[in-house]
């Protein structure tokens, strides 16, 4: 496959070119740390494989991506150091993402992603693309909803709930659950305005339903098949998805020492 790295930080470009050049079937024929420049590249030369920083100064990712042709659409892989665009942004399960700082292992596993979808057809891929890049540019977008105090409802009566002490919060149809230390509350609103409402604190999305806050986390364990267990501090314990496992665990190895 043809790969072209496009981000305009020297040492990212470094190591994709070292990851790439150790696998057979990967040829970087360009890097770039121009986003313009490289959109120019990636049009007169389509690559098979393109990695893609989402932040950059003159032209970011989000923009290459929205300005490829659909026919010639390669695989992409976004590249980011920020935790906040690794959420929610890739439950398309069409696309993938290397938090940075990244590790062989991770950018294997990504790789494997990548090839296995190649078969998938130029609209296909498409629609996913956009499906992403949708949910990134939400994301990129300044929070204007944060709060430092929510009301939610407990017993028929209102409660004014400093976010900060708030640990888990699940979708329940069309109410969210909220967990401040043994009790519960609920708030009539969904997953996606609770996260945004709760965007200044260490939120982090271990399946589609379920948001927990990290400062809280007391225990973490691992189940016979590899989700996460996480014990929070008020006592409540949830697990992690499948399909959110990968984005757990490159969390919680980050915070390794």
């Amino acid at each position: 496959m043809d790969v072209i790295i496009v981000d305009d930080e020297p040492a990212a470009r470094r190591t994709l070119r070292e990851c790439c050049a150790a696998e057979q079937d990967l040829r970087v024929v360009g890097e770039f740390g121009d986003g313009r420049v490289a959109l120019e590249a990636i049009r007169a030369r389509p690559p098979a494989l393109l990695f893609l920083d989402i932040q950059m100064d003159t032209m970011n990712g989000l923009e290459i991506a929205r300005s490829l042709e659909p026919a010639t659409l390669p695989a992409i892989v976004f590249v980011t150091a920020y935790d906040h665009y690794a959420l929610e942004a890739f439950e398309v399960n069409a696309t993938d993402y290397l938090l940075k700082p990244f590790d062989e292992a991770r950018f294997r596993r990504t790789l494997e992603r990548v090839r296995a979808r190649r078969v998938a057809p130029p609209a296909e891929r498409q629609a996913a693309l956009d499906a992403v890049l949708s949910q990134l540019e939400r994301l990129a977008r300044p929070p204007v909803d944060r709060r430092p105090r929510l009301l939610a409802e407990s017993n028929g009566a209102l409660h004014m709930l400093d976010v900060a002490d708030i640990e888990l919060v699940e979708s329940d149809r069309n109410y969210v659950r909220i967990r401040v230390g043994r009790d519960v509350y609920h708030a009539r609103s969904t997953l996606a305005q609770a996260e945004q409402a709760l965007a200044g604190e260490t939120m982090l999305r271990i399946s589609r339903s379920c948001l927990v806050n990290v400062a809280h986390v007391r225990e973490v364990s691992r189940t016979p098949r590899g989700d996460f267990i996480l014990v929070l501090a008020g006592g409540a314990t949830v697990t992690s998805s499948e399909g959110y496992r990968e984005r757990v665990r490159d969390y919680f190895e980050r915070l390794r020492l």
